[in-house]
């Protein structure tokens, strides 16, 4: 996994402040993912999304950036990217999968999640990965937007089939 770091990353009208999530982190991620399971229409359970994020932390399964709204003691979560570390036999490299870009509604169109989208490419790269993958819902079209601006784009090689257990 990444170490921790902090960037200070400007936005088109204000600084935001991305940093690694940690344990310390964990009451204010768990509130975004909560809200981000809702966006996705799940039910709302705070508890589900703290013991979710805790075993990902702790497991160290997954990378988690947050945005912040300053720095310092009172700063606050504001929105938050996960991904997980996989790989591509054909490509016989590792890849990133972009699971979940969640900003808060309040903070929408200030940049957020391109910062968040561009510490993830970051990383990404110093982590010698060949590639970011990352799915969104069809009616998702400002994510969508926001992707193809950032040079992500849409497959059009490769159907997605899930099967549920």
């Amino acid at each position: 996994m990444p170490e921790h770091s902090d960037t200070n990353l400007q936005s088109d009208s204000s600084p935001v402040f991305i940093t690694q999530a940690d344990l310390n982190d964990l009451d204010q991620v768990a509130v975004l993912f909560d809200l981000y399971r809702q966006f996705y229409q799940e039910e709302a359970d705070l508890n589900l999304a703290r013991q979710y994020i805790e075993q990902r932390m702790q497991t160290q399964s997954s990378v988690i950036f947050i945005a912040w709204d300053r720095e310092g003691s009172d700063k606050k979560a504001i929105g938050f990217t996960q991904l997980y570390s996989s790989f591509c036999s054909v490509e016989a490299s590792t890849i990133w999968v972009l699971y979940d870009l969640f900003v808060d509604s309040s903070q929408r169109d200030n940049g957020v999640g391109k910062a968040l989208m561009n510490r993830a490419k970051a990383m990404a790269l110093e982590s010698g990965a060949s590639r970011i993958d990352l799915e969104t819902a069809i009616d998702n079209i400002s994510a969508q937007g926001l992707y193809e601006a950032l040079g992500y784009q849409r497959d059009s090689e490769f159907y997605k089939y899930s099967l549920a257990l």
